[in-house]
Order: structure tokens, then sequence, then C-alpha cells
């Protein structure tokens, strides 16, 4: 008999003939605007930390204080005794930071998606989910019963018309219609004023955004694509993460009282895994008080990313659909895409290459992440790198 990991190899000698395989890279010191990354220092433009708030003293303090007080962990999940006064501070700050009735943390973003999907939905509803949605929610849809379908990315007349279809049938109890907020691959922003608008012509249709790479970027203080859209009251679940822009770890739905204490009863993910350790509870508390107060780091990431995009136009290079600080560097084809990027790693600069099946074959692409905590030297230091390589691959238009 063949052992596991006989029968494993083969796929995976695929995936590495293919070049599909992650080259794991290793993080040798804080997540700083200048890291050291497999013992190089290098300026990361391939992170989630967009306000540079994971290294924020602020933070680390929180962190720090909560550990003398609580200890490391919390001892059981959330059902059981695993709520800590700190659960409920943190839960209570995230509805007052966006603008919600009440609001539910789960331990990952993931897990928020993957728990609070299948428990709303049954066989007596439908799905409508934007093409290029994340894997979280792809799986959170996958638990489901409901019957599913999908329209084109951002396309709201598709959406349009499979949401006339589906109400003329009259046989859902709900149709609950889910988007990415921002899409982490291209970095455009979801219509989310005009789904609400064909929201509202409907009885029994609900909206999910997933806002996980909008929190802390959009809307006042970074409250997100809910309030960026002045569109607060509206939509039903604005999911998001503490793991990109607020510096921390895990997952937000901020929702009504009742459906938090519904997800409190039947989202498995949180049900059956233990609760987030006092210090990342303290540190995400720590963040979103920081932005209520301050919404000068917003700005500044605001500043550097219209800065750093219109610079890489002018260097007749293609920045895809990008709106927000996500900016990818459109290059075609993956081996250049990875040539790219090794090139750009051996100059200083950290930005990973996005290829196929990640995205469509033929837009490959190296993704650029702006934060808020890079200085203008910075940004023109990376200008020069990718410039330099660019023209030596004979990509400059």
């Amino acid at each position: 008999m063949p052992s596991m990991d006989e029968i494993l190899k083969p796929a995976l000698d695929e995936i590495k003939q293919k070049e599909l395989d992650w080259k794991v890279y290793k993080l040798e010191s804080n997540s700083g605007a200048r890291a050291i990354v497999n013992g190089k220092k290098v300026l990361m433009l391939g992170t989630n930390n967009y306000l540079g708030l994971s290294n924020h003293p602020k933070l680390k303090q929180a962190s720090i204080d909560a550990i003398n007080k609580y200890g490391a962990g919390s001892g059981s999940v959330r059902t059981i005794s695993g709520t800590m006064d700190l659960h409920t501070q943190l839960e209570q700050t995230i509805a007052k930071f966006k603008h919600s009735e009440d609001a539910i943390y789960f331990q990952t973003g993931f897990a928020a998606n993957a728990g609070s999907i299948p428990a709303f939905l049954t066989d007596k509803d439908l799905v409508i989910s934007d093409e290029l949605n994340h894997g979280s929610i792809i799986d959170g849809v996958r638990l489901t019963k409901a019957e599913r379908a999908i329209y084109k990315h951002n396309n709201t007349e598709d959406l349009a018309s499979v949401l006339e279809k589906a109400t003329k049938e009259k046989k859902y109890r709900m149709i609950y219609l889910i988007t990415d907020g921002v899409f982490s691959m291209d970095g455009d922003i979801a219509p989310l004023d005009k789904i609400v608008k064909i929201k509202e012509q409907y009885d029994n249709v609900f909206i999910h955004v997933d806002d996980a790479h909008g929190d802390g970027v959009l809307g006042s203080h970074g409250r997100g694509i809910v309030n960026h859209f002045k569109v607060e009251g509206k939509v039903e679940i604005e999911m998001g993460t503490f793991s990109k822009a607020f510096g921390v770890v895990g997952g937000l739905l901020a929702c009504s009282k009742i459906t938090k204490e519904y997800l409190h009863n039947k989202a498995r993910t949180y049900l059956l895994s233990g609760s987030a350790p006092p210090a990342t509870a303290a540190a995400c508390i720590a963040s979103l008080n920081l932005l209520e107060k301050d919404g000068s780091l917003v700005e500044k990431l605001w500043e550097n990313t219209n800065y750093f995009r219109n610079k890489l136009s002018s260097l007749g290079l293609d920045t895809g659909n990008s709106q927000t600080p996500i900016i990818p560097i459109m290059i075609g084809d993956s081996a250049k895409a990875k040539q790219f990027s090794k090139m750009l790693f051996e100059r200083g600069i950290f930005a990973l290459p996005i290829v196929f099946p990640m995205v469509a074959q033929g837009k490959a692409r190296i993704r650029t992440q702006i934060r808020a905590d890079f200085t203008k030297d910075d940004l023109d230091f990376a200008l020069e790198q990718i410039d330099s390589v660019a023209k030596e691959l004979n990509l400059s238009k």
C-alpha cells in the first residue's frame, strides 16, 4: 500500500513543474516599511499593513498590558468561558467605529465569512456572488445548501438582470447578495452605492460586503466602504478584518443585535474555536480607538497612493483598474512577472508576482501595496527600481 506522502507527491510535483508553488519568504523583523526578509533589508511593497499599525507603540503597549492582566490565552471558546470583558469591549468598539447597531468578532476574517454565510443560508435561499469574490466567500457558499448565481465582476447591469430573474420565481426565503468591497488583486472598488439602489427595489434581498481591504482605507477615519458610499443602515452585513490596515488579526461583522445573537448560537467557526488571546483583542481595541481620534494616517495613505500611482503611469506602466492602495503593475506573462519580482528583490524591493491561477492567464502582475508610513524617499526609491527593471525587461510603454 502506498504511503500518504506517495499519494500526495505526484500532485505536488505537478504544482512545482507548472511553477505554481508558493515560495515562502521569511520575515525576520517587524512588518515595518523597511523590513528584513530572507536576511535582506527591503522596502515592503508587498504587505497588507496599509497604515503601519502592526508596530505602533499604542497597539504594542495595549497587548503588553493585556498579557500582564489576563495572561496569554482565554482558556476556552467564546460560548463557554472564553468571552472575556475584553472581547465584549472590542465588539462595542467595533459597533461604535462602524456606526452599526452591534458587532461580532471572529478569530480571523476567513472564519467570519466561512462561519456566517452557511449559518445564514438554507436550501430555501439563493446566494448571488460577484465572480471575483474572495476564497473565504467561495468556501462559505460551498458549505451552504442554497442555490447559487454569479454576476459579472462589478457589473451592476448583469447583477440587476440576475436579480430580476431570481425574484420573478418568488420561491426564495432570502436572496443573499455578496461582494468584496475592495478586490485584492486589482484594487478596484465595488459600486456599493449602485448595488444598494438595485437591492432596494426588492423586499427579500440582503447585502453582505466583505470589506477586508477597505477597512482602515476607505471612508472617514478608515471606517470602510459602507461609510465611504454613505449607505450606513442599508447594508445588512459589513464584514471586515483586523489583519490588514488595522494591524492585528481577527474578523468582524458589523450587524444588528439580532444577527449577532443568531451567529452567537449558529456560526460554527465561532462556536467551535478558541477565542482570541487577550493581547490580540486589546490591540484591536487600540487600533480602532487610534483611528477614531485621528484620521491623519488614512489621509497620508491616500497621499502616498495617489503619488505612487501617478508616477507609475508617467513611467508608462499599466496599473490596471486600481482605485486603492493596491496598485498592480500589469505584466501579462507569468514568467516575466516572476522575473520582475526577483529583480526587484535583488534591488531591495519586496513585491510578489501574482500569476495564474490567482489571476487569469495573461493577466500576471506585480501587486504593490502602499503604506501610510512610506516616506517620499521610500516611494521614489521604489519607483526608480521599478523603472529600471521595467526598462531592462522591455515592459515600459
